[in-house]
Formats: structure tokens, sequence, C-alpha cells
């Protein structure tokens, strides 16, 4: 009897070990997905900072980086001769193959005709 007194006591004991063992795992699962929750949140914020900084930062550069000059032509600015560097291009006169077919069949007419007739 004693040794089932034994068996019984150290599995009640073991038992417990476990639920313990169980309840810390459960409350570090916990822990740490709240770890993980903050660190995102934090994240999220870092860059919602960053994002709100380079936008204030473009807005004050597009502010900061205005022009004085502004471009404007004049008729002079059209009327000048313009010197070009090479003669213009020559372009070739279009090739026809039509007209090139008309001068062969003229041709061939000069020359004799050799068709037999009977």
């Amino acid at each position: 009897m004693a040794a089932e007194k034994r068996s019984h006591v150290c599995n009640g004991e073991d038992e417990e070990e476990q639920e313990d063992h169980k309840m810390e795992q459960f409350f570090a699962l916990i822990r740490n997905f709240h770890e993980a929750r903050n660190r995102r949140k934090d994240e999220l914020r870092q860059r919602d900072h960053d994002v709100s900084t380079k936008k204030q930062n473009k807005i004050r550069r597009l502010n900061d980086e205005q022009s004085s000059w502004v471009p404007r032509f004049e008729w002079a600015d059209f009327t000048e001769e313009i010197d070009f560097r090479r003669p213009p291009i020559i372009f070739p006169s279009p090739y026809n193959k039509k007209d090139d077919k008309k001068k062969q069949r003229v041709e061939e007419d000069d020359g004799l005709d050799l068709k037999l007739a009977l």
C-alpha cells in the first residue's frame, strides 16, 4: 500500500508540475504576443513618423527651390541665321519599280520578232 501511495503522490506531483509548466508556457506565450504587438506598434509609428518627415522635407524643398529666372522667347531668337555644321542631306529620288518594268518591256520590243507564224 505504501508503494501505491507513493506512486499516487508522485503522479499527483507530476500532474501539478505539468500543469505549472503548461501555465508558465501559456503566460510566456501571452508575454511574447504582447511584446510582438508592442514592437509592431513601434515599427508602424516609426514608419509613419519617417513618412511625415519626408513629406515635410519635400514640401520645404519645393517652397525653397522656386526659380527666380523665367524663360522667355523673343522674336530675335527666331530670326537669326542658322549655320549648319554639315551640308544638308540630299535625299535620292524615289525608286519606282513600275517605271523600271516599263523600260524593260520597251527594250525587249526593240529587238527582232522571233515568233513563228504559220
